[in-house]
């Protein structure tokens, strides 16, 4: 099977040709719409390091890797714009916020079908009490997790925020007595 290199342009890295304006001058623009990379030993440990402190300044983070500081900021670049370091954020404490409390949501639709659960997904995404939200196998078909900061301010979300939802037919929540593990870094082997 010959190798088309135009198929595996549109397929493995997604092109697409987008119409564009430019002083008047119509013209397509090949946009990348996903990336990808072969990733080594040092872009693993670049990786581990960037997971547990993401405001490492660049020569820290080569002195680190055992990088001069230009080919690490090139590997940086890279593995942003491939795609695999998404974004950086600051952790902060829930508790010294004012959200206290941890809640598991299960949440089951009167119907599964794909209008049902693209408008569910749609309302559920406005809410930043949110933090995550899983479709889920077996009993339910979603799973959230709320921070909030009381029972008060749960029985409102519920009733104000889920319950209006069109769609929802049943809400069970769990409450996390105590957080056992927590941790935002991926699993990386190399």
């Amino acid at each position: 099977m010959a190798l088309n290199i135009e198929n595996f342009l549109r397929n493995v890295l997604l092109i697409k040709h987008v119409p564009t304006d430019l002083n008047g001058i119509k013209y397509f623009k090949s946009v990348f719409l996903r990336s990808f990379m072969l990733l080594d030993a040092v872009d693993y440990k670049i990786l581990a390091q960037l997971q547990e402190d993401s405001s490492l300044t660049n020569v820290e983070l080569a002195r680190r890797v055992h990088l001069s500081p230009s080919p690490c900021l090139q590997r940086v670049k890279a593995l942003e714009a491939a795609g695999v370091i998404q974004r950086y954020v600051a952790l902060t404490q829930p508790q010294a916020l004012g959200l206290g409390l941890n809640v598991f949501i299960s949440i089951s639709l009167k119907e599964q079908s794909k209008a049902a659960l693209a408008e569910f997904e749609q309302r559920i995404a406005e809410h930043d009490e949110v933090m995550e939200c899983y479709l889920m196998t077996g009993d339910s078909d979603y799973l959230i997790r709320v921070a909030i900061a009381d029972m008060a301010a749960l029985e409102k979300f519920i009733l104000e925020q889920l319950t209006p939802i069109p769609g929802v037919e049943k809400i069970r929540s769990s409450f996390a007595l105590k957080q056992v593990r927590y941790k935002t870094a991926l699993p990386l082997k190399y």
